[in-house]
């Protein structure tokens, strides 16, 4: 596997991403197609691309919406264990400072850049891309979802 950095950290599912949504696509454009041009059976058509839409919207929001709840839930968890062990503290305070996107950023980084990514984001406001920019031993999350 390639190791992992700021430019090739994003993940695909093959068989959702690049042929079940772009088939649904294709689908829809079809029936939009020929509800148009098909005038003796447009409702049919319209009917037809009313329900793959339908699924479509369905098949992108509930994957993604149960899939990131659940990962968006590990992530805090890491961060204050990893805080704890860093800081010997509560995390609930510093929790409090930073945005999800931040947190989630710091993940990237090893125990010694996250100590000190965290004083950097409290005191200058890092955006997360701007955290993640900033790590130098990128630590690869490679079981995302």
């Amino acid at each position: 596997m390639k190791k992992q950095n700021f430019s090739n950290h994003k993940r695909y599912y093959a068989p959702h991403h690049f042929i079940f949504l772009p088939g649904l696509a294709v689908l829809l454009t079809i029936g939009i197609r020929k509800a148009i041009i098909d005038e003796e059976h447009q409702l049919v058509w319209e009917l037809f691309s009313v329900v793959i839409f339908c699924i479509l919207y369905l098949a992108i929001m509930l994957r993604q919406h149960y899939a990131l709840g659940n990962q968006d839930r590990i992530v805090r968890l890491e961060f204050r264990l990893r805080y704890f062990e860093a800081f010997g503290k509560n995390a609930a305070a510093v929790e409090k400072q930073l945005s999800f996107s931040q947190i989630a950023a710091l993940r990237f980084a090893n125990d010694a850049e996250f100590i000190h990514l965290i004083n950097l984001a409290l005191n200058n406001r890092l955006s997360a891309d701007e955290i993640k920019r900033s790590i130098k031993d990128w630590q690869p999350d490679n079981d995302r979802v």
